[in-house]
This record gives structure tokens, C-alpha cells and sequence, in this order.
């Protein structure tokens, strides 16, 4: 009898530029890595971005490419794109002949979109995991010839073809699953005192200029109130908001938390932009939050992805131009009424969802057996 040798298997997992891309694509990585061990793992992302930091600072490596988007508010940025996207085919099958992928996923940005166009020609199985209500041009051109199509929502039929499409929620960082913090300790982390209503406002990994301002223009209305604030900036108005910081003991800022799991502990309410990721990881912590959806986000997925739980009454809204005058009212509003915050935390826990990269990885792993 012939025993069947194993052999391990190499995936390629394309995609960045933003946290809400790079975080679920470590999250797969995570959970794929759990149930095969001996799979190797090579990400593709474009350079000059975030993911170029991040994923080697998950212990993963990544091979970056000359790709980007196209410039809306700036036609004349766009001379270059063409040349870029070609040089990009090039590098995307030098990459492909060297590591030679069994698989190859796709989580959206740039180079989500050259990597898994060349891995269809090549007849590799290719994944898409879509996390946005509203699908992105890219993933709804590659969606006819992937393997399946994971969708961090439901109803997402408008978009691709309704037998590839698998529901299965949008991957949480595990660090924030299974985060077991205490308020107390959280507070500690960030210097602040326990007995007050803890604000966290953070405008995704890139910030959000809106609701910055209206912070900076508001702090001494919240600090009155009886609040206490933890800020990421982003880098908009991060002087600022370090010179705020100096001043009041009540407030801790800086551009990028890095241990998100002690915010999401620490905080009582949260005023965030509504990305995908942070949608999803506001219903895992089941924090009450005030969106500000970013209105230039393609097809306004951000105010659709928002929508989506306040339809449920599991969030509130604010539209990105009302920010100045409606953010800070509402979030002193919210603080005065413990009622409606347990009532949106009850509903939240509801919409949560811990598994979505376990339950990727191993219709991945049907797929490619």
C-alpha cells in the first residue's frame, strides 16, 4: 500500500491600503496557518503602502508592486497609471514563477486586482473576500472566474454570481476576539482615571479630517460633560491633538493605536468612520457607536455599511458635512442616556460575528484538497 505524501501548500494573499484590507487578510493567513502548519504564505500589496509595514510586522512576508488606483480628484495624477499597471503584470508573474501559488486570495485594493487576474489565466483557484456592502469594481470584474466569492454581508447577489457567493462575515483581528482586558486594566494602558465616560474616536487607520476638527473644536464641551477621551488621529490635526493631550489629563491622543483591543475595552462610546473592518469589530466589542461615514469612499460604501446597523437601531449616524455641528451633541447626548446605550449593545451582540476567518479558511481548504 502507498502512503499519500503530503505536500504543503502555498498561498498568495493580494490586497492593502488600508487597515480595513490588510487586518482581515492577516486574520485568514491566521487561521489558514492554524489548521495546515506547513502552509506557506507569500502577500502581494502596493508599495509605498501600509501593508508593507504591517505584514511583516505579522511575521508574514510581502513582495511589493508598482500599482494604484485611479486619482479622481486629479485627472493629471493619472498619466502614469497605464505604465504602472503594466509593469505590475510583469512583476505579478515574475512573482508567480518564483513561488508558484496552489491558491491565491484577494481582499481588495491595488494589487488585488493584477494578482488575481494573472492567477484566472494560469487556471490557480482564486478567493475573493469582499467585506464592504457595496462591492469595489475590481472584485466585481474578478468574481465571474474566482473560485468563491466571501461576503462580509448578506444580499450581495447584485454584485456577483449568486452559486459563488458564501456568507461568512467580515475577519476580526483575533487579538480583539479573544481580547480578555478589563476596563481597569484598559484605562491604566492609556492614563486615564476609571469613573468617567470613556470616548474613543478613531477615523480608521488613515483618519478622518471632519471628525477631527469637530473633536478639536468640541474637547472642552466633552471634558465638561464629564468625558474622557482616547484620539487617533491619523495624521490630521495629530499636533494638534498632542498639544490637547498636554494639556488635559482627561485625553490621550496619538495618530495610530496599535493595541486597538485596550481602546475597544477602555471606551464607553465610539465616534469612527464605517469601514467594513471597524464596523465589524465595533459589533464583536458591542461599544455603541456614532459613525461618520467618509463620503468619498467609493460607490459611499461607508454610508451603506453604517446604514446596515442603524437600520437595525445599533448605531447612529452622522453625515460627514454635519460633523462640526452634530458629533460632539450626539456623543453628550448618548453619554446622558444608559438606556439607549445597553439598548444598542444588546442589538449589536446580535450582528456579531467571531469566526469569519476560520470559516474563509476552510472553504478555502475544500476548495484546494
Amino acid at each position: 500500500m502507498t502512503t499519500k505524501i503530503k505536500v504543503s501548500k502555498k498561498i498568495i494573499i493580494a490586497g492593502g491600503g488600508t487597515g480595513g484590507h490588510i487586518f482581515p487578510a492577516i486574520a485568514i493567513a491566521n487561521a489558514l496557518k492554524q489548521r495546515e502548519p506547513d502552509t506557506e504564505f507569500l502577500f502581494v500589496g502596493a508599495k509605498g503602502k501600509m501593508e508593507m509595514d504591517k505584514v511583516p510586522q505579522a511575521g508574514y512576508d510581502i513582495r511589493g508592486i508598482d500599482i494604484a488606483g485611479l486619482n479622481r480628484s486629479s485627472l493629471i495624477k493619472n498619466i502614469g497609471l497605464p505604465v504602472k499597471i503594466i509593469k505590475s503584470f510583469f512583476q505579478v508573474r515574475k512573482i508567480f514563477k518564483e513561488f508558484r501559488p496552489d491558491a491565491v486570495i484577494g481582499v481588495g485594493g491595488y494589487s488585488t486586482f493584477p494578482v488575481l487576474k494573472h492567477a484566472q489565466g494560469q487556471g490557480i483557484p482564486t478567493f475573493i473576500h469582499e467585506s464592504n456592502s457595496f462591492a469595489g469594481k475590481a472584485n466585481k470584474m474578478l468574481a465571474k472566474h474566482a473560485t468563491k466569492v466571501f461576503t462580509g454581508a448578506d444580499g450581495m447577489e447584485q454584485f456577483f454570481p449568486a452559486g459563488k457567493i458564501i456568507v461568512t462575515g467580515n475577519p476580526v483581528r483575533s487579538q480583539i476576539v479573544n481580547a480578555a482586558i478589563s476596563k481597569k486594566e484598559a484605562l491604566v494602558f492609556f492614563g486615564l482615571e476609571e469613573g468617567r465616560t470613556t470616548l474613543l474616536v478613531v477615523g480608521g487607520s488613515l483618519g478622518a479630517k471632519s471628525v477631527n476638527e469637530a473633536v478639536l473644536a468640541g474637547v472642552n464641551e466633552l471634558l465638561k460633560a464629564g468625558l474622557q477621551l482616547i484620539w487617533q488621529t491619523g495624521k490630521t490635526l495629530s499636533a494638534q491633538a498632542a498639544h490637547v493631550a498636554e494639556e488635559h489629563k482627561q485625553v490621550w491622543a496619538n495618530e495610530f493605536i496599535t493595541d486597538m483591543e485596550y481602546a475597544y475595552a477602555a471606551a464607553d462610546i465610539i465616534v469612527a468612520r464605517a469601514g467594513a473592518m471597524t464596523v465589524a469589530e465595533i459589533c464583536v466589542t458591542k461599544k455603541p457607536a456614532i459613525f461618520v461615514p467618509y463620503p468619498y469612499a467609493a460607490e459611499d460604501h461607508q454610508t451603506v455599511n453604517a446604514q446596515q446597523l442603524v437600520n437595525k437601531n445599533a448605531a447612529l449616524i452622522v453625515k460627514d458635512s454635519e460633523a462640526g455641528s452634530k458629533v460632539v451633541k450626539r456623543v453628550i447626548e448618548l453619554a446622558a442616556d444608559e438606556n439607549k446605550r445597553q439598548e444598542i449593545s444588546n442589538n449589536l451582540s446580535k450582528l456579531a460575528i467571531i469566526n469569519a476567518a476560520e470559516r474563509v479558511a476552510d472553504e478555502i481548504l475544500k476548495s484546494i484538497e
